[in-house]
C-alpha cells in the first residue's frame, strides 16, 4: 500500500480488530533481535535520514521543515522511495543487511516489524528508548509490537473504503450483489463500475483477503494456523473472477495499484472505487479531478451487511544500525505529536493513531469521512503478521492473481495458497 494502513479513534471501536500470529517453532529472537547494534549510539545526535514511500500528499517537505527549524544542529533529510510497497520493502531488507548507517528512522508498513524485528534491525522501543504511547489507538500499538517489545511508532493507520460517483447513486450499496446491480448505472454513463487493486503486489493481498473474509473465510486461525483452503474462501476469489470476466470489473484493473486506480476514478472512469483515505483529499483538490463535489465514501458492502477492510497502517523505527539514536528517537516523538498526527490528517488524509482527534467534532463537520473510517477500521481484520510474511504475502497474490483471470479456479488457487503459507512458515 502506498502511504497508509490502519487504525484509529478510542479504544472500545477497534478492539475487535484481531492481529494473529503466524510464528514458527524456533523463530524469533529476543527482545533486542540478539543485535547489539541497537544499543549503539544511544546517546548521540546529530543529522538524521527519515526514509518513506512516495509522498502522494505532498506531506515531507513542510514536516522536514518544520523539525529542521525546531532543530538547527539535528537537520533531518527525507529520502522518498517509490510508491510500489514491494519495492519500499526490498530497499530497506538491502540496506539492513548492509549494516548501513545511512539510514536512521525509517518507516515500515504493519506487516513488516515482526520481520525486521526478529532479525535484530530496528531499535526496541524500550528503557532509554521507551515511546510514551498514552492515547494511542490499541490496534495501533499492537501491530507496533513484537514478543511484547515496541518496535514502532505508529504514525498512520488505514481502512479501505468504498468511493462512489454520489452524483449518479444515491444510495451507496450495502452489499456486494446490491453493488453487482448497480453496474446498471456505469454503464448507461459509459463508465466502468467498480475496481479495486489487482496488480500482483502488496496491494492484491489486501484486496483479496477483504473478499475472501467477506464470505466468511479466516485466512489463518486464531492459533496463527493458515486456514485459507476453505469453501468461503473460493467464493471470495470466485465472486472476484467472475465479475472480472463478465466486465463489472474492467480489464485494465488487473494492473492498477492505488495510484492507478485513483487516477482513473478521479478521471470519472469508474463508479466504485475500493481505495484508502489519502484518495479522499487529492479527488477534492487536484485541479484535474473531474470528480469534485460528485463523490462520497461508504463503508466496504459485504455479503449481508457491511464487509471487512484490511487493517493496516504505517510506523516508524529506528535503525539498529544508526549513529544518532538519541536525535532519532525525538524525531518518533515529533512524528507521533497531535499536532503532526492533526496535520497529517487535514493536509494528506492520513488516519491518526491517536483516539481523541475522531472525538473531535470540528473535524469530523470539516472531514465527512472520518465517521466511515471509523466503521471501516472498526470492522477490520489484519493480515498475518510474521516474520516470514514476505513469502506468505507471495502465496496469496500469486494465486489470487491467477484465480482472478482464470488461469486457476478459485478452489486450486486457495489450496495452492494454503500450501505455500504451509511451506513458508516451517510447514506449520
Amino acid at each position: 500500500m502506498a502511504l497508509r494502513l490502519t487504525k484509529r479513534r478510542t479504544l472500545g471501536v477497534l478492539a475487535g480488530a484481531v492481529s494473529v500470529a503466524l510464528v514458527a517453532a524456533g523463530c524469533g529472537g529476543g527482545d533486542d533481535g540478539g543485535n547489539s547494534a541497537a544499543s549503539q549510539g544511544a546517546d548521540a545526535r546529530g543529522p538524521i535520514t527519515y526514509v518513506q514511500g512516495k509522498d502522494n500528499s505532498n506531506l515531507l517537505g513542510p514536516m522536514a521543515e518544520k523539525w529542521n527549524a525546531a532543530h538547527p544542529n539535528e537537520k533531518v533529510t527525507v529520502k522518498e522511495q517509490s510508491d510500489q510497497a514491494d519495492q519500499q520493502h526490498d530497499d530497506l531488507v538491502q540496506n539492513f543487511q548492509a549494516k548501513s548507517d545511512a539510514y536512521d528512522v525509517v518507516s515500515v508498513d504493519v506487516v513488516w516489524t515482526a520481520e525486521f524485528a526478529a532479525k535484530g534491525w530496528l531499535t526496541p522501543l524500550k528503557d532509554k528508548f521507551a515511546l510514551p504511547t498514552d492515547g494511542f489507538l490499541e490496534p495501533t500499538i499492537k501491530a507496533a509490537t513484537y514478543n511484547n517489545t515496541l518496535y514502532a511508532a505508529p504514525t498512520s493507520s488505514d481502512g479501505a473504503m468504498l468511493y462512489y460517483r454520489s452524483d449518479l447513486v444515491k444510495t451507496p450499496p450495502k452489499t456486494i450483489d446490491e453493488m453487482w446491480s448497480m453496474c446498471s448505472i456505469a454503464k448507461k454513463n459509459g463508465m466502468d463500475c467498480f475496481a479495486g487493486q489487482f496488480a500482483k503486489y502488496e496491494g492484491l493481498t489486501c484486496n483479496a483477503t477483504e473478499w475472501m473474509n467477506a464470505y466468511g473465510a479466516k485466512v489463518v486461525d486464531d492459533a496463527g494456523k493458515p486456514t485459507v483452503d476453505s469453501p468461503e474462501a473460493a467464493k471470495g476469489l470466485q465472486a472476484l473472477a467472475d465479475n472480472y470476466k463478465n466486465g463489472n470489473i474492467p480489464k485494465q484493473a488487473i494492473t492498477f495499484q492505488e495510484e492507478q486506480s485513483r487516477q482513473a476514478f478521479q478521471d470519472g472512469k469508474l463508479l466504485f472505487l475500493r481505495n484508502w483515505p489519502y484518495v479522499y483529499n487529492l479527488a477534492s483538490t487536484d485541479a484535474s479531478s473531474k470528480v469534485k463535489g460528485k463523490f462520497k465514501v461508504a463503508p466496504l458492502p459485504g455479503v449481508d451487511g457491511p464487509g471487512t477492510s484490511t487493517l493496516g497502517g504505517h510506523m516508524a523505527a529506528i535503525s539498529a544500525f544508526s549513529k544518532n539514536k538519541a536525535t532519532a528517537l525525538d524525531f518518533l516523538k515529533f512524528l507521533t505529536s497531535e499536532e503532526q498526527q492533526k496535520t497529517n490528517m487535514e493536509k494528506g488524509s492520513l488516519a491518526p493513531v491517536i483516539g481523541s482527534i475522531y472525538d473531535d467534532q470540528a473535524l469530523v463537520a470539516k472531514y465527512p469521512y472520518l465517521p466511515v473510517l471509523k466503521e471501516s477500521i472498526a470492522n477490520a481484520v489484519s493480515r498475518p503478521v510474521t516474520p516470514f510474511y514476505p513469502k506468505v504475502t507471495e502465496a496469496i497474490q500469486t494465486n489470487a492473481f491467477a484465480a482472478i483471470q482464470g488461469q486457476k479456479t478459485p478452489q486450486q488457487a486457495v489450496k495452492d495458497m494454503q500450501a505455500a503459507m504451509q511451506a513458508a512458515s516451517g510447514g506449520n
